[in-house]
Parts: C-alpha cells; structure tokens; sequence
C-alpha cells in the first residue's frame, strides 16, 4: 500500500513508518520535522508541513490508499494538534477520496458503560483533561465523518519497540488492563487493523500483556 503517516517524528510515529517499510509498504511521513528521522528508504517520502495547512495536506494524501494518524501535541491541550489536525486530515480525505484511516487516541475516550466514557466520570484525573478532551474532539471528527476510521485509545506509551505481548477490545478497555503499552506495539497493531480490517468505524482499547 501506499501510505501517509501524520506525527511520522514522534514515539508511534517513528514505530509506524519504520515496521510499514519493513512490510513493504511505500511511506509518506508527514510532519514539521521529517528530515530530522534518522531513517533513509527508496520507499519512504519525507513532506515537511504543517497540521493545519489543508492544500499541504490534500495534495500529501492524493493518491494514498490509507492514513496513518500518530498526532501528538502539548499535554495541556493548548495547541490543538488533536482536533484541529484531526478535522483538517479528516476534511482533505474527503476530498481525495481516501477513505481508510487508523488513527491514535487515549484510553478516556473508551466506553466506561453503555451511556459514557471513561474520561467523563467523576474520578477522571483532572490533569488529564485537556488531552484527553482534544482526543474527543478528534475521534468526534472521526465518528461524524463517512470515513472507514479505526480510533485507538491508548494507555500510558513506553517508549519501546513491538513484542507482540498485548491485547484489544472492541470500544471498552481490554481485560486485564495494565494500563501500559509499548510504541512498537501500538504501531504493530494499527498496520495489522489496516490489513485487517476487523474494528472499522469502531474504537479499540489495548493493553500489553
């Protein structure tokens, strides 16, 4: 597949373009500091631009067959990254007709019951809130859109490569939940539901093992 990867520098970000290479994918990786990656491949694109420019975007993802989406940003929520970006990827999809996503987010935005999330209960760490309320802006942009989106929640990252040692569930947290994961994991992952298919237009919570 031909493949673009928005927060190609980060934790997760450098994890997804390294393995999507490894599996013979052809990569475009997306961000403000590509040239900085310290990966060089016939099949990898370097785009250095900006979340919110819309044409640098949709002229990225023209002629893509799925979007990668490992966007980070401030923990307090301040510079929009999240939902911004999200809404802009989200809109210049569209228009390119490209219709697959798997995207990250972080675990608040699992069910908690049928009727709420867990980022809504009372016992919500306050200073996660910022984040994890930019993370709901991101999977509303997601959920309100005719894409074929996966979100995955994410617990805390470790910032380590894949085992394979880990589970998932269908929009509620896997059980047990040790409320950790590992960057290579969660990028192991979010390839194999981009090959697999099997949570379309749902979210996913993950857990190592």
């Amino acid at each position: 597949m031909q493949i673009i990867v928005f927060g190609a520098t980060g934790q997760v970000g450098t994890q997804l373009v390294k393995q999507a290479l490894w599996r013979g994918h052809s990569v475009k990786a997306y961000g403000r500091n590509v040239y900085e990656m310290d990966i060089e491949n016939d099949k990898l694109e370097k785009i250095k631009a900006g979340l919110f420019d819309a044409a640098d975007i949709l002229h990225a993802i023209k002629g893509c067959d799925a979007v990668l989406s490992a966007i980070g940003g401030a923990f307090d929520g301040s510079d929009k990254a999240r939902s911004l970006g999200m809404k802009t990827i989200v809109t210049q999809m569209q228009k390119a007709a490209v219709k697959r996503i798997v995207a990250l987010g972080g675990l608040g935005i699992l069910n908690f019951d049928e009727h709420s999330l867990i980022i809504d209960q009372k016992d919500y760490p306050e200073e996660y809130l910022p984040v994890g309320n930019e993370h709901r802006k991101a999977y509303e942009s997601l959920k309100d859109s005719p894409l074929d989106w996966t979100f995955v929640c994410s617990p805390d990252i470790i910032n380590d490569g894949p085992t394979g040692n880990y589970i998932t569930a269908k929009d509620y947290p896997p059980q047990p939940n040790l409320n950790s994961i590992n960057a290579g994991d969660l990028a192991q992952f979010m390839l194999n539901e981009l090959e697999r298919n099997e949570f379309v237009k749902s979210r996913v919570g993950i857990s190592a093992i």
